[in-house]
């Protein structure tokens, strides 16, 4: 491999080949890791600013001390690391439902690897978060039941272009219904979305959630000129 090129990974999974690439950034001289899954890149560390912005506009939305947070979807890990920069984060648990990035983390592959499986209030746990969402039990299998204060999600594009069809029943009022049951009350759901806001996906928060409304996260896309922009959704329980 070149060094401005690296394949640190590649594998085979029942969603298609999964992959982690290193290159180099000829304008910063910085490492840029990307993971694709086929062909769609699902996570670049070049840019980070939606995944982090999740983290800090859900938590924004929470009172309290010793909050316990769950993240669907660990991918590069910007959004477990806004997560635990939080001080009043108790414990996060993050869900992932492959196993080959939670081990790129464990074994130093990703940047951020070190720094979220130290922190002692962070656990990385292999497992389908639509299943968790929609069971009686929730995420956590050691504690059947257990409620949260935050549910953050960076999984799907968005509502509507899922990588997975099983994903899709989350987005309706029944699965969000089911989800919102694993939330303390005044709880928070926040969603990432690559799509601009959807009325009809603002609508179904609605009548799931005692208030919901959207960010619109911009940044600069390196790739092309102007500003690309990523959508939130921040949604509380009400009691």
């Amino acid at each position: 491999m070149s060094a401005l090129f690296e394949e640190l990974d590649y594998r085979p999974t029942p969603m298609g080949a999964l992959s982690l690439r290193r290159r180099r950034d000829l304008v910063s001289g910085g490492d840029i890791y990307e993971i694709k899954l086929g062909d769609e890149f699902l996570m670049s560390s070049l840019f980070t600013a939606s995944e982090i912005a999740l983290a800090r506009l859900g938590l924004a939305a929470l009172a309290g001390t010793s909050l316990d947070v769950v993240v669907g979807g660990l991918g590069l890990g910007y959004t477990a690391r806004a997560v635990l920069e939080h001080a009043q984060v108790g414990s996060l648990l993050v869900v992932d439902a492959l196993a080959e990035v939670i081990e790129w983390h464990q074994r130093g592959l990703l940047p951020l690897g070190a720094e979220l499986t130290s922190d002692p209030r962070c656990r990385l746990v292999l497992g389908d978060f639509f299943a968790g969402a929609a069971s009686e039990a929730g995420f956590d299998t050691d504690h059947p039941g257990h409620r949260y204060h935050a549910i953050l999600v960076d999984i799907d594009h968005s509502p509507k272009n899922v990588l997975h069809p099983s994903h899709a029943a989350l987005y309706t009022v029944n699965g969000l219904m089911r989800l919102a049951a694993h939330l303390h009350p005044w709880g928070v759901f926040a969603l990432w979305s690559n799509d601009p806001p959807d009325d009809e996906f603002q609508q179904t928060l609605g009548e799931v959630f005692a208030t919901s409304h959207t960010h619109i996260v911009a940044f600069d896309n390196l790739r092309k000129d102007g500003e690309v922009t990523n959508t939130v959704y921040i949604a509380k329980r009400g009691r």
